[in-house]
């Protein structure tokens, strides 16, 4: 696999969590947020990208998402379930996706915000379309994703090389 071709990051913001009496780490999904994380995996697997490797926090809330997501892809990712993820800021993420082996051509990451919507912001430099004005005007609600393309080596990836190709979220 080449480092020439375009690599795709999804960065997907965990679906709606209750409040019950338990720490954030050990929050559940809403019956909401089981729903709408089963509706963005089939948004993810409408995207045909073929991901090798899914991150996901190890928090409650973000392994429930992606539980309920990947069963809707055509095909299941090797899942690393990351600690590093839960509470990151977007230069912890970042130092992390650069981890990737490059013969990983296309990532998700299940985390959490602000650190996914930060994380967004500082990769791209250039986006298509409306895409970045629908994000910037939604911000970046439970169970959205990005879609983001680069080039290069994952320990290339660095804040501003990256272009946003497309943003969902439920209520679109």
């Amino acid at each position: 696999m080449s480092v020439a071709e375009p690599r795709r990051i999804v960065l997907f913001r965990h679906a709606k969590a209750d409040w019950p009496q338990v720490t954030d780490h050990e929050r559940p999904l809403a019956d909401r947020g089981r729903k709408d994380a089963a509706v963005a995996g089939r948004k993810l697997a409408d995207t045909g990208i073929p991901f090798g490797l899914a991150l996901c926090s190890t928090a409650t809330r973000t392994r429930e998402t992606w539980k309920h997501a990947v069963q809707e892809l055509p095909r299941r990712p090797k899942t690393v379930y990351e600690e590093r993820i839960y509470e990151a800021s977007p230069g912890e993420l970042i130092a992390l996706l650069n981890e990737t082996p490059d013969d990983t051509q296309n990532v998700v990451l299940v985390g959490h915000n602000p650190g996914v919507q930060a994380l967004t912001d500082i990769l791209a430099d250039e986006s298509e379309g409306d895409t970045r004005t629908r994000l910037t005007s939604r911000g970046f609600p439970a169970a959205a994703f990005a879609v983001l393309s680069f080039t290069g080596s994952w320990k290339a990836l660095e804040p501003a090389t990256a272009t946003l190709l497309d943003f969902w979220a439920p209520t679109e």
